[in-house]
């Protein structure tokens, strides 16, 4: 039974910051490049963060680059997402999504439900 939950989302004020949690059942992060997505009302799906778990490698959009900052927890099996200085176009539901083997996280096989982050003041 393979899930991927992400959680962590919430209403915040522009400025602040908020940390999403992925946390994996059913199988191990190992061996997996793991990513964070997000979709906001009226647009399409879009990358924000990919680690690969192999070699600790890590990649960020151009638009979250030096405010967010993707980790991993081996032991407890996680992936998380610190998201400061939020604007309000980071308005979205973020998903966790994971696949095992490759390099990048351009074709991702699980995928968590959402969870809802809302930047407004």
């Amino acid at each position: 039974d393979v899930q991927l939950q992400a959680s962590g989302g919430g209403l915040v004020q522009p400025g602040g910051s908020l940390r999403l949690s992925c946390a994996a059942s059913g199988f191990t992060f190992e061996e997996h490049a793991v990513g964070w997505f997000r979709q906001a009302p009226g647009k399409e799906r879009e990358g924000v963060s990919c680690t690969v778990m192999r070699d600790g490698g890590t990649d960020y959009a151009d638009s979250v680059k030096g405010r967010f900052s993707i980790s991993i927890d081996s032991i407890n099996n996680a992936v998380y997402l610190q998201m400061n200085s939020l604007k309000p176009e980071d308005t979205a539901v973020y998903y966790c999504a994971a696949v095992w083997g490759d390099d990048d996280c351009h074709e991702m096989d699980y995928w968590g439900k959402g969870t809802q982050v809302t930047v407004s003041s």
